[in-house]
């Protein structure tokens, strides 16, 4: 699950990386820290399947977690790569979403979710022909500085060829995962833009994410923007929302936000409830449930954009919010991407991120595969519909 330096796999022509919706604290547990509650209570019969069911997909779920950990140990006893045998092993156990990280991977992956990443700043992207090019480049970064632009061709990176690799081996090698790369390491780049083509030798750094923005619009409601639900990030939503102006909107901008920490997306689903159910969620074939602490904005308009790159954590957030009847939501249908990850350390010090569940919305809405149709679709113009919506709701002042 990489961070803010990620890549943009072909949906289409292009289509964004997915950050799955994983649960914070130590591997193989729940965190049970932070402003949520987890509990065993019986849920209502909308959000519950029926129990055979929880059952038969848990014990598939462990029995795919074991398989893929025996297949590390045999590796590793066997003098071979376990990294390579549980990749291997998830890849037969049809688990969408699971994914293998080396240790050195797995730290850059924590780190991205305490919301810093090494890196050189930028967001890299493969086209539908295989190449590979810079999508963005953050203002002030190492890339910036070294004069990357958007639409600059990769080409190569510390001599070895890009174009066709799959976009998260090129991130990858961009930040150094796996080489020990820490801030200030240099990283050569071979770039195209146009016929020119050169090498360019770019230092990485460590960059906070900015997973949160804050915008003052015109009418005096504030754009929130979340990129990813990295840790602290909803407590930064919720000062946002203290702060503005008293009777005033907040549009809620979860557009090509791809997911994060659990507790986050509680936390920012919590600024806007007075408490009450957040989602359920299966562990294992064991139903859980999510609440949020008493005390949010019930008064402030709120107005939620999403879009097809809404995902996973951003869509428990959006799917808690509607179903609460507690906002509208502009935009398109979000990705629909409803499962649980959970981390497993294995015998060679790898770490498996393995799905271990589905969450429902309060009303007992599956988003796996589904997402959200939002209550008013608009793809080509959707923020300056979300802000008229606004407006309308805090009576155009």
């Amino acid at each position: 699950m990489p961070g803010p330096e990620f890549g943009i796999r072909p949906r289409g022509l292009c289509r964004g990386a997915a950050l799955t919706l994983v649960f914070a604290g130590a591997l193989a547990t729940v965190s049970t820290t932070g402003p949520w509650v987890y509990d065993d209570e019986p849920q209502p019969a909308s959000a519950v399947r029926p129990a055979t069911a929880h059952a038969s997909r848990g014990e598939a779920a462990r029995a795919s977690a074991d398989a893929v950990a025996r297949a590390a140990a045999d590796a590793v006893a066997d003098g071979k790569s376990g990294k390579k045998a549980a990749e291997a092993a998830v890849s037969r156990s049809g688990d969408r979403w699971g994914a293998v990280y080396g240790p050195a991977e797995y730290e850059d992956f924590e780190q991205s979710l305490d919301g810093e990443y090494t890196g050189v700043g930028l967001v890299a992207k493969r086209c539908a022909d295989g190449r590979v090019q810079v999508e963005r480049v953050r203002p002030g970064g190492p890339a910036a500085r070294a004069g990357l632009r958007r639409g600059d061709a990769l080409r190569g990176i510390d001599g070895r060829a890009v174009d066709r690799r799959p976009v998260t081996e090129v991130v990858a090698l961009l930040r150094g995962d796996g080489l020990g790369a820490a801030a200030g390491t240099p990283v050569r780049i071979t770039l195209q833009r146009g016929a020119k083509v050169w090498t360019q030798e770019v230092r990485r750094a460590n960059l906070p994410t900015d997973a949160v923005t804050v915008e003052n619009l015109a009418d005096g409601a504030v754009l929130i923007k979340v990129t990813s639900f990295t840790r602290g990030s909803g407590q930064r939503v919720r000062e946002a929302v203290r702060g503005a102006p008293a009777g005033k909107g907040v549009l809620l901008d979860l557009r090509g936000n791809e997911g994060g920490l659990v507790d986050e997306a509680v936390t920012v689903a919590a600024t806007f409830l007075d408490g009450g159910l957040v989602a359920t969620y299966e562990d294992h074939g064991r139903q859980r449930a999510l609440h949020a602490e008493r005390g949010g904005d019930l008064a402030r308009p709120l107005v939620v954009l999403v879009d097809g790159g809404t995902m996973s954590a951003a869509e428990l957030v959006t799917g808690a919010l509607a179903d609460r009847g507690r906002v509208l939501t502009v935009g398109s249908r979000t990705f629909g991407k409803g499962s649980v990850q959970k981390p497993r350390r294995l015998a060679d010090g790898s770490v498996a991120e393995l799905t271990v569940g589905h969450y429902r919305t309060p009303a007992g809405r599956d988003l796996d595969g589904r997402g959200i149709t939002p209550d008013l679709v608009e793809t080509e113009r959707a923020r300056e519909r979300a802000e008229a919506v606004l407006s309308g709701l805090q009576g155009g002042s």
